[in-house]
């Protein structure tokens, strides 16, 4: 597993076969999560084909969830690994009425809205319950 991952974080989510998935820190835009791939990998096709198959029905697993729990007009991908070049999903439940609407949430500066930890566990054991 890459060293950047940590298992004892208060964020954590749910722990599927290749990846780890979290709620973002920042829940600036409500339900942002990360499917972070357990072994360290740059890029799509460093996976096999399997791999690949099996990563993208985590990634479906989890936006589907998110749906079922914030009811969003889109759920936003993204994949870029620019900062950190490895395997990791952002996933963002996107309403038409966010500050960003209908642009990339990257476009909207923000000072970062942490919740409590009792509000973090509720969100997070609503989106275990849809995974």
């Amino acid at each position: 597993m890459c060293a950047h991952l940590s298992e004892k974080s208060p964020y954590k989510i749910a722990d599927l076969s290749d990846s780890i998935l979290y709620l973002n820190s920042d829940q600036y835009f409500q339900g942002y999560c990360v499917l972070e791939y357990k072994r360290h990998v740059k890029e799509l096709f460093d996976l096999s084909e399997e791999e690949r198959i099996d990563l993208m029905a985590h990634v479906c697993r989890a936006a589907k969830a998110l749906q079922a729990v914030f009811s969003s007009q889109k759920i936003n991908y993204e994949l870029l690994g620019n900062q950190v070049p490895h395997i990791h999903w952002h996933l963002i439940p996107r309403f038409n009425t966010d500050p960003a609407w209908p642009n990339p949430v990257w476009s909207r500066p923000h000072p970062p809205v942490t919740l409590s930890s009792q509000e973090v566990q509720k969100r997070i054991k609503r989106i275990r319950e849809c995974l």
